[in-house]
């Protein structure tokens, strides 16, 4: 139990110092929310708010705080950084995934998804301490550069399949049964880039080609552990894909929860040019402990407390 913590502390101690040392400053946004993500593919835990006076709003523990942290950016907060919890329901507890998990997101102001390549090569050398990990008895080397493999060509390289012809209801399956385990046969990190529009809701069209996203994902030893944006600031071109993700979930029989209209507002009021990232801390901090489940440095892990 002590390792737990000490490996855990020391983890998020450096993530703090990495990012005050270049200015950043750290944020706190809410846990609780009134309006949840209408993401298609995730689900939230819903919760009821009641006041002393009979008054009841529904409530949502939040996914990611990543509408809070922009609703900041459109205020003038500048560049910054949160740690803090997330929630995720209707997912196999497993040694990747936990209910309730540490998640740590930054943006950075002026900036796109390649500046984000950067921060996350450098916080990640920063943590590990050296250009070499051993993960459950593989060597991986983490000196730079990282390779970077475009979406369009994982697909025709390891699915041998055109990306822009796989319907969006195969597209997932066909990444972890062709695609991911050809990553985790990788020796070195991986960041894929430039994901097809529809598989990036918050994020910019590339200049390049516009029936691409500014989107990347990093892979270390075939975990997932990074999810990055450059940010869209068209709150018009927002909405419409927020409509689109409510459809999805209509079709998919699942609940079909509100826009949130005020970060809506804050696009339109004036999201600066930025990126950031959503990072999974829990699966950083195994990495570090060179254990093969989340679970094994969390200490009271959802498969525990509800048996499950």
């Amino acid at each position: 139990m002590k390792t737990k913590y000490l490996i855990r502390e020391r983890v998020i101690d450096t993530i703090r110092d990495f990012f005050k040392k270049q200015g950043f400053h750290e944020v706190f946004t809410p846990i609780l929310v009134p309006v949840p993500s209408t993401e298609p593919n995730l689900e939230v835990f819903q919760s009821e708010l009641r006041t002393a006076f009979g008054k009841k709003r529904k409530a949502y523990l939040i996914m990611s705080p990543e509408f809070s942290i922009k609703k900041l950016l459109a205020a003038g907060i500048g560049n910054c950084f949160e740690i803090t919890k997330c929630f995720r329901n209707e997912e196999e507890v497993s040694r990747l995934h936990n209910p309730e998990f540490t998640m740590l997101e930054w943006y950075r102001v002026g900036a796109n998804y390649k500046d984000i390549m950067k921060d996350f090569e450098n916080l990640f050398l920063k943590i590990i301490g050296k250009e070499r990990l051993i993960y459950q008895g593989e060597t991986y080397d983490l000196s730079l550069p990282w390779p970077r493999i475009s979406f369009e060509e994982a697909f025709r390289k390891y699915a041998n399949k055109d990306v822009l012809g796989v319907k969006d209801e195969d597209f997932y399956k066909i990444f972890f049964n062709e695609i991911e385990p050809k990553l985790r046969k990788s020796k070195k990190p991986v960041i894929l880039y430039d994901y097809p529009i529809s598989q990036a809701a918050l994020a910019r069209r590339s200049k390049k080609d516009p029936r691409f996203a500014e989107r990347f994902e990093v892979f270390v030893a075939g975990i997932e552990l990074g999810n990055c944006f450059s940010e869209l600031t068209d709150y018009k071109e927002q909405r419409k894909r927020f409509e689109i993700e409510k459809t999805l979930r209509k079709a998919q029989g699942k609940t079909d929860y509100p826009i949130d209209e005020d970060f809506l507002e804050a696009l339109k009021t004036g999201l600066p040019a930025s990126a950031g990232i959503a990072v999974g801390v829990d699966r950083l901090i195994m990495l570090v402990a060179d254990v093969p489940s989340i679970s094994d440095i969390i200490a009271f892990p959802g498969s525990e407390l509800f048996s499950i």
